[in-house]
């Protein structure tokens, strides 16, 4: 794709398509700046991050309020996980082909509508049925947002630019809790849903003012729609399997069956794409050993993190008794220097390349994992947070310079595949941490538990009436029947929380291993050779 000139850049408003800058006159001011085409992007993207982390803690009030049992209040998350997976590839080739301002735009005008009619659901079904088209949308806005950076700026500020990118969804991440949690408890939980609306319409008439349009201009013929089913449905299956293993275990067979429907798929998801003349994720990409290591660096750098968070949550709140509010604020430490590494990764990323950031990541991510492995039941806050700062260090370092690596390694024309295969492999990561460390956490609660009720005083009989509940130890609840008298009571919360720390410390101990051993595969990552076309002076 050759870069074009401006007489041959097209404004997409409606009635004007396919007319040059120069037959309209004098270019509308901001139209195509990088930086102004940065704000719109991360208005966007804003929205999302927001989004991640306001729903967990809204899901209490939701379940009281719409009397969800738990499988319903699960696949609250679960649905928009299973769409956002599923569509994020297909959605940066559509960006691709038919222009990346559009598909963005799409995605934003789709995410706050989606955001406004959960907020008016009368009922879980269709609080989950919005919160599915929520996670279609949010797939054709995050790799398109990916998509337009990559061919907006030029080479030498394209890691800033990622580097401001992900410190935005630092900061959407890290004020989730808080805002959401104030909205909850003096407002309702409709309205953590309800921000999504002005922040859309900003984003929108920002994005439609200053972003230039760009497309693969070589993409032709058909949209390889049987890549398009085969990629689905594999993506789903897997998706699908580590949410069952999550509940069930990897042992039980609907997530066994699951996760061979899933490689059957991709075997035949490979081979179509070897034959079709358009595919719609050109396997040549993987050539690239920077390109492909890095893909797998952000699965094992989401798997570690996301898994971790999501449990340090239920630490905080379950085994100290904390607010949501109060957790997100003891939280920030890690958040907050999250927004802060990110341009720092940028800078890093732009003078070095990406390996040293990816490397000094991982290192810092099994530090931290390991340091969190130590800490007790009544560990004080202070022995706590210098762990959480290492994390938020070590997130900023692997999602910019993982990202910069995937798309900068990745022609500019595949720009929307490039950022559509960044966000799944970030997808699958966490979801395969919130899985499998759950998995290593439950089963170890389920190994010592009655051990450690009757450790804490907890007659043996009592103990072993109780080893039925190892789901909820396993979640740091401390199961103890009504009308318990008050030392039974107190023993069995300190056996219970005493069985989460175990399986906690031991979920710990394996993710500080799997950062340790993807150390080695950051050494393979090295800096995008492909040219950044389209881009403009900053």
């Amino acid at each position: 794709m050759s870069r074009p000139s401006n007489t041959a850049v097209l404004d997409a408003l409606p009635g004007r398509r396919g007319r040059p800058d120069h037959a309209r006159g004098k270019p509308r001011a901001g139209h195509g700046h990088p930086w102004l085409t940065l704000v719109a992007v991360a208005l966007g993207v804003m929205m999302v991050g927001l989004d991640a982390t306001v729903v967990s803690i809204a899901n209490p009030a939701i379940a009281k309020s719409l009397n969800a049992d738990l499988a319903g209040l699960q696949w609250v998350t679960n649905g928009y996980l299973l769409a956002l997976a599923v569509a994020l590839i297909p959605a940066g080739k559509l960006a691709d082909r038919f222009g990346r301002k559009k598909v963005f735009l799409a995605g934003v005008i789709g995410f706050a509508l989606a955001s406004i009619m959960v907020g008016v659901s009368g009922g879980i079904g269709m609080v989950i049925f919005w919160r599915v088209i929520q996670g279609f949308a949010g797939a054709l806005l995050q790799p398109a947002s990916l998509a337009i950076l990559r061919n907006t700026f030029p080479a030498e500020k394209l890691n800033t630019a990622i580097g401001i990118w992900g410190a935005t969804v630092g900061i959407s991440i890290a004020g989730g809790p808080i805002v959401g949690g104030l909205l909850v408890e003096n407002v309702n939980w409709e309205s953590v849903f309800f921000l999504n609306a002005p922040l859309g319409l900003v984003a929108l008439a920002v994005g439609a003012w200053v972003i230039r349009e760009s497309r693969d201009e070589q993409a032709k013929g058909s949209f390889d729609i049987p890549g398009v089913a085969l990629l689905s449905g594999a993506l789903f299956a897997l998706v699908w399997g580590l949410i069952k293993a999550g509940s069930y275990g990897f042992g039980d067979a609907l997530p066994l069956w699951s996760f061979a429907a899933s490689l059957a798929l991709f075997v035949a998801f490979a081979v179509q794409e070897l034959r079709a003349e358009h595919p719609l994720l050109p396997l040549g990409l993987f050539k690239s050993v920077a390109l492909s290591a890095a893909t797998g660096l952000i699965v094992l750098g989401f798997f570690a993190m996301f898994g971790t968070i999501f449990f340090i949550t239920l630490y905080l709140q379950q085994v100290h008794g904390m607010s949501p509010v109060d957790a997100g604020i003891r939280m920030l430490p890690m958040t907050a220097v999250f927004i802060v590494a990110s341009p720092i990764a940028g800078a890093l990323t732009a003078r070095f390349g990406p390996r040293p950031p990816l490397v000094l990541g991982m290192v810092f991510t099994s530090v931290a994992m390991f340091g969190l492995s130590r800490i007790g039941v009544d560990a004080a806050y202070s022995a706590i947070w210098p762990w959480f700062l290492l994390v938020g260090l070590a997130f900023g370092m692997i999602i910019v310079a993982g990202t910069e690596a995937i798309v900068g390694n990745a022609p500019a024309q595949l720009a929307g595949v490039a950022g559509g295969l960044q966000q799944t492999a970030s997808q699958i990561g966490g979801v395969l941490g919130t899985a499998v460390l759950g998995t290593i956490l439950s089963t170890r609660v389920g190994n010592v538990l009655t051990d450690r009720l009757t450790g804490a005083g907890v007659p043996t009989e009592a103990a072993h009436q109780l080893q039925g509940t190892t789901q909820y130890v396993a979640q740091g609840v401390a199961p103890v029947p009504p009308g318990t008298p008050g030392p039974l009571a107190r023993s069995i919360t300190s056996g219970s929380h005493l069985a989460f720390m175990d399986g906690f410390q031991s979920s710990m101990v394996v993710a500080s291993a799997v950062a340790l051993a993807a150390v080695l595969v950051a050494l393979l990552v090295r800096r995008g050779e492909s040219p950044v076309e389209g881009g403009v002076a900053v």
